[in-house]
């Protein structure tokens, strides 16, 4: 029998983020990973802290920043590598109207660190009311991240490709097949339906889809531009466009219409030829009120959820990683605003 402090169920951002913070505090742990491309894995790994819709920023907005490009930075001290994209995004304006917005709700407190007062103007596209860039954003290397953090934990047996089998586990004696656990945290995204311990937890599915695609004529600089979707460089000379909001067609295969909305959307302001090289989709683990879902089980302390983490799965994945971890560890309070019982009535 092995002994670990913890086991994780799921290899997206929930997952590996809190795999980070058991790293940082010297906890042993395995992660299960199924081996298949999580919703997290095909994310685009935009972190941006304004909701570019209506110039808005979130709930610990800047603490979220800070905390990640700490985390970042920790992260690559053991991988090896920096995965933090210094591309920040352009917001293609559609009108004067929406210039002038900008450039009123860059005056809120809230959002003056973030709204930059300076318009652009990108060769190539079309944007002929220019662009807003939104400061301290960024994007992950999405590919490379998962990668390198998978690696490192192979290399150090952490790793488990297999499914995880609930009818395993002995609750009583808090035992795993060969292991022997304090505390399992289940990060499964929408996989947690198929969990008999958190398949009542109010997640719901928001089906998206991503376009790879290779372009006639070349953007010069690394940024991320956004009209309806993201479009940023990749390797290979070829392009994300992405990604699509679906709550609706939720099977598991392409939506041609989904294929057509981005088409569309990528052909309003790139006026070149693009080729579509790669379609693809995931299911991101939404919250009515857009914050995590994390939680211990009401009939056994050693069991915890930690998910919910929506179309911010970057930044909530890692800032609220150290809060379930200091819930867990220091008996620190969990903030009613993600805790599971704000649910139950």
């Amino acid at each position: 029998m092995k002994n670990v402090d913890y086991i994780i169920v799921g290899d997206g951002y929930a997952g590996v983020f809190f795999a980070h913070q058991l790293i940082k505090n010297n906890k042993s742990f395995v992660m299960f990973s199924e081996g298949e491309k999580s919703a997290s894995q095909v994310s685009a790994g935009i972190i941006n802290p304004v909701v570019l819709k209506k110039f808005t920023t979130f709930w610990k907005a800047q603490e979220q920043i800070d905390f990640l490009k700490d985390s970042l930075k920790e992260i690559e001290a053991y991988t090896g590598n920096n995965y933090l994209i210094d591309a920040p995004i352009h917001r293609i304006f559609h009108d004067e109207n929406e210039q002038k917005l900008w450039l009123k709700k860059s005056e809120n407190i809230e959002l003056q660190d973030f709204l930059d007062e300076n318009f652009d103007h990108i060769e190539v596209v079309k944007n002929d009311f220019n662009t807003g860039k939104v400061n301290q954003s960024a994007r992950l290397n999405v590919k490379g991240f998962f990668m390198g953090v998978f690696d490192f934990l192979e290399n150090r047996g952490q790793l488990i490709k297999e499914k995880f089998e609930y009818s395993k586990i002995n609750t009583a004696d808090s035992v795993y097949k060969e292991f022997n656990f304090k505390n399992i945290i289940f990060c499964e995204g929408m996989g947690v339906k198929e969990n008999p311990f958190f398949s009542d937890i109010t997640v719901n599915a928001n089906k998206g889809h991503h376009i790879k695609v290779k372009l006639s004529k070349s953007l010069d600089q690394n940024i991320t531009i956004k009209k309806k979707h993201f479009l940023f460089p990749l390797d290979n000379d070829l392009y994300f466009y992405g990604g699509t909001y679906d709550r609706d067609q939720l099977h598991h295969h392409i939506d041609d219409s989904a294929v057509e909305q981005l088409t569309n959307g990528l052909a309003e302001f790139y006026p070149y030829d693009f080729e579509i090289q790669e379609v693809n989709f995931g299911f991101r683990p939404t919250v009515k009120d857009r914050r995590p879902i994390i939680g211990k089980h009401s009939d056994h302390s050693s069991m915890y959820v930690f998910n919910g983490l929506g179309a911010r799965g970057i930044l909530n994945g890692c800032y609220f990683s150290k809060v379930l971890y200091d819930c867990i560890e220091n008996d620190s309070q969990l903030p009613e605003e993600v805790d599971m019982k704000r649910f139950i009535n």
